[in-house]
Order: C-alpha cells, then sequence, then structure tokens
C-alpha cells in the first residue's frame, strides 16, 4: 500500500528566557493559524525556558501546565504536536521530548546525548531508549538536538517486526543549536537523511537566549536525497511542507541501499 503524503509545520520562535506561561501563549499563537492545514507541529527543544542549567529548579512535572497545554494544542489543531521540556520524574530531571496526538495520547522521548559542552550531563538524567511512533501511516524517530551527532544511534534499521522494512521513514530533531556551530547542524541533517534513506525535520529556535547565545534558526526539512525541501533563515517563521511518501518509497525500491547495511543492537 502506498505511503500517504504528511504534512509536517516547522515553527522556528525566539522562545523566551525562563517564562514558561510566557512561551506557551507566543507558541499558542504562532501555532494558531496551521488549524485544517498540517499533521505535524514541531516546537523547538526546551521550548517553555530556552536551554538552561538554570531552569531545572522550576522543571514541571508530567501533571504540570505544559503536558495539558499540549494536549490542548493538539486538539485544537487536530493535529501531532512535540517539543521537549524539561520534566521532573521520580527525582530525576530529563530533557523530554514529548509527542502528544489529537485524541491526548502521549509519548516521550528523553534525550539520550546531554551537551557535555554546556554542562547539561551534571543536571540533567539521559534517556535509554530511542522511540519510534506511528502517526497517518508514517513511522517517525523523534530526537533531541546534541543526538544529531551521534549517527549510530539515529541509524535506521531493520523492523524484526516488519521484514523488510526501516525503522523509521522520517527522524525528527528540535533543537537549540547555536548559530556558532550552524554549518554542522546543516551538514548533519543532510548526512542523517541520505545515509537513512528518509525524510528528515530539524527545527531549531532563533534569536538570543539568557545567556548571550546566538541562534540562526536554520530549521529545515531534507530529504532521502539529501535535498533540501523546505529552508528557513535567521527570522521567526512558521512554515508548512509536505513530504511525498510515494516519492520515498520509489526510492528505496531504486536504491535498497538499507540491504547492504551492518546489523547491530543498541545498548
Amino acid at each position: 500500500m502506498t505511503m500517504n503524503n504528511l504534512r509536517v509545520s516547522l515553527v522556528q520562535g525566539a522562545t523566551r528566557w525562563h517564562d514558561p506561561a510566557g512561551n506557551r501563549a507566543y507558541y499558542a499563537d504562532l501555532i494558531a493559524p496551521l488549524h485544517g492545514i498540517t499533521d505535524l507541529v514541531l516546537l523547538p527543544e526546551t521550548f517553555t525556558s530556552g536551554f538552561s542549567n538554570d531552569a531545572i529548579g522550576d522543571a514541571e512535572t508530567m501533571d504540570g501546565p505544559t503536558v495539558a497545554w499540549m494536549r490542548e494544542q493538539a486538539g485544537r489543531l487536530q493535529a501531532a504536536v512535540c517539543g521537549s521540556v524539561q520534566l521532573r520524574v521520580d527525582g530525576s530531571v530529563f530533557n523530554r521530548l514529548l509527542w502528544v496526538t489529537p485524541d491526548g495520547e502521549l509519548q516521550h522521548y528523553d534525550k539520550r546525548h546531554l551537551f557535555r559542552y554546556a554542562r547539561e550531563h551534571e543536571r540533567y538524567a539521559a534517556g535509554r531508549e530511542r522511540v519510534t511512533v506511528e502517526w497517518k501511516g508514517w513511522r517517525i524517530c523523534p530526537l533531541v538536538c546534541y543526538d544529531l551527532r551521534f549517527p549510530v544511534y539515529s541509524r535506521n534499521r531493520f523492523d524484526v517486526e516488519r521484514p523488510g522494512a526501516l525503522d523509521y521513514d522520517l527522524v525528527l530533531y528540535v533543537a537549540n543549536w547555536p548559530a556558532a556551530r550552524a554549518y554542522a547542524w546543516k551538514t548533519l541533517l543532510r548526512a542523517r537523511a541520505i545515509e537513512n534513506l528518509c525524510y528528515v525535520a530539524g527545527l531549531n529556535r532563533v534569536g538570543a537566549d539568557g545567556n548571550g547565545i546566538d541562534y540562526d534558526g536554520d530549521s529545515a526539512v531534507i530529504d532521502f536525497l539529501g535535498h533540501p525541501v523546505s529552508e528557513c533563515s535567521d527570522a521567526e517563521v512558521v512554515v508548512t511542507t509536505t513530504l511525498l511518501g510515494a516519492e520515498l518509497e520509489k526510492h528505496r525500491e531504486r536504491f535498497p541501499a538499507m540491504l547492504d547495511g551492518d546489523a547491530f543492537e543498541l545498548r
């Protein structure tokens, strides 16, 4: 059966520093026009606070206002909504990507690779498992920022439950990726798409944070050949792109590089 197309919206915003209520209001305004024209909405990494080790003291729980807000937005937009926030669970705080669908169902992925350069690993707990979600006939792997630098962790493998099929069709990276390393961001998004025979959507923020770090955005959707389907500059913008399921399937049939891949297990 041919895959359907999937509409993906990149919400490249200027996250407010340590202002969860303000950020929920800000991003609600940005995504409000997306009702009826998208299937999936991407918000940045730590979109309620900015990328801050100091925000750990105000980390919410899964019963807090941001989880409720995401359920509200997904229901109102009739689309899946995802983005990461700091969440406290059993005494530990995770950089947790939340995936919420219109029926209120919630799944999550905890950031595996903590950014040592900014000492994230000293305050936050690392996730242990990669997650794959299914939406609108697509298998999607949601990851967070620094995970982009680790190709083995992102690797698209055969799904043992579906012989001949790959783990995912689309990999997501929600990020706070500084302008100083913008070239790496743009290069690695393309590499992950080419090597994994998949679409890649990378969503970054813009503006400056409370630590004086600048962000150039450069959010993008990259196709399975490494070509940009849509690219953002350094401005606040919301862009919706249609991913072509049939074209992805045709590429994998024409160029089945996955058949020559190495078998391995992640630990």
